[in-house]
């Protein structure tokens, strides 16, 4: 017998992405997953170890754009990359092998241990699921079971291991009370990212033109999306996370926002394709649709 099969059959298995057509598929590619993103970045570095490696290691600092732009396409590789996904899930466990220090409890941290890996993944199931109330509709219970399975799908591309994960909607929001209780405040970083006081370079991606002229006008356009990225952060977080961090939000914001949701939710789906869904979406939805057709 060929020594060929045995290796072949014992190959361990690439974890697979979402499937297509599920909870994710439609969601994560959406122009409104954008609005959720810095409300999942803020409550994940509002755990102290997660706060302390960003704050120590990040370039969210000094390349803001550059940083928020790989973070965009990592994020959309784990669901829409196919094979792409596990090598990507792969190329971030090594970016995160040297990430290690003192958090602001003085104690010992490094980024893949695992509370702190599978807090990170962790977030973006309660911000889902909240953001989805606003901007789409609110989720029924299969659709938020199908959406933890799947979450549960990306985290084994990112390399987390089922045992340090909570399996079930059932067993996680005992653990989601708990990080909340025991872990989360308002970090350096989070004071950060909801500031509207705290300078940010003008962008430096697109076209040349577009460039120069946001960075002319960068003194006048700021401090309107300063305030703006505050009151969509802070109005996405779930209320649970945004008192464990001690983010004050009033009535009046909440009316503000439910109307500015309700625009959205009105406008969005009625968009051409080519700007409801985010470019790795839209090129994996049309290779679904053309493996449809055949």
């Amino acid at each position: 017998m060929s020594s060929e099969a045995p290796r072949g059959r014992n190959r361990k298995r690439e974890p697979e992405p979402p499937p297509p057509g599920g909870v994710l598929w439609s969601l994560a590619g959406d122009v409104r997953a954008l609005l959720m993103l810095p409300a999942a970045l803020t409550l994940q570095v509002a755990h102290p170890a997660v706060g302390a490696g960003v704050d120590d290691h990040s370039v969210f600092r000094t390349d803001p754009w550059g940083r928020g732009e790989r973070s965009l396409r990592s994020l959309q590789l784990w669901v829409y990359g196919g094979e792409e996904a596990a090598e990507e899930g792969r190329r971030l466990r090594k970016l995160h092998r040297t990430i290690e220090g003192t958090d602001t409890r003085g104690r010992r941290y490094h980024a893949l241990s695992p509370a702190n890996y599978a807090w990170v993944h962790a977030t973006g199931f309660p911000i889902y699921r909240h953001g989805t109330r606003y901007l789409v509709r609110p989720l029924t219970e299969a659709q938020e079971r199908a959406l933890y399975r799947e979450w549960l799908q990306v985290g084994r591309i990112l390399g987390i291991n089922d045992r340090d994960m909570p399996q079930s909607i059932e067993e996680f929001w005992p653990y989601y009370r708990k990080v909340l209780a025991d872990e989360i405040e308002a970090t350096v970083v989070v004071e950060e990212l909801v500031a509207t006081d705290r300078p940010v370079p003008p962008p430096d991606r697109g076209p040349r033109s577009v460039r120069l002229l946001v960075k002319v006008l960068w003194p006048v356009l700021f401090p309107p999306l300063a305030r703006f990225r505050r009151f969509i952060t802070i109005g996405l977080m779930p209320p649970e996370a945004r008192e464990a961090i001690g983010l004050e939000w009033t009535d009046a914001q909440e009316r503000r926002l439910r109307r500015f949701c309700g625009v959205v939710r009105a406008v969005v789906p009625v968009l051409p394709e080519r700007l409801r869904y985010l470019p790795y979406a839209r090129r994996a939805r049309a290779a679904q649709r053309m493996r449809g057709a055949r």
